[in-house]
């Protein structure tokens, strides 16, 4: 059974595609076919739809996000995925390199 509280990105996103941004269709298609999105689909479409100019937004409401344990282990596992250091993976998902060594030590220890 599927939590009613839960946010439906998969529907926000498409509907906002669909309507203020028709010309991305194509560029999120893979996203948009999957089942559910995950919180690191959702920051990479953002990325996508908005780009880099969206740097002040970001800034302003960096402070409202929140991950759970699950997608914290994904961006670890991203991390050694792609081989980066702390610095790269912050700036990559836009948080403190604070945030990530402080996940590494509750989280991989």
């Amino acid at each position: 059974m599927e939590n009613s509280n839960q946010i439906k990105y998969k529907k926000i996103y498409s509907d906002l595609i669909k309507k203020k941004f028709p010309e991305k269709a194509n560029l999120l298609k893979s996203y948009l076919h999957k089942k559910e999105l995950s919180q690191l689909d959702v920051i990479e479409i953002n990325q996508k739809i908005f780009g880099k100019s969206q740097e002040e937004y970001s800034k302003t409401n960096q402070k409202l996000k929140a991950y759970n344990p699950e997608h914290i282990y994904q961006i670890l596992e991203f991390q050694k995925t792609h081989q980066l250091n702390n610095t790269e993976l912050a700036e990559h998902f836009n948080m403190s390199r604070n945030t990530v060594a402080a996940w590494k030590r509750k989280y991989l220890v």
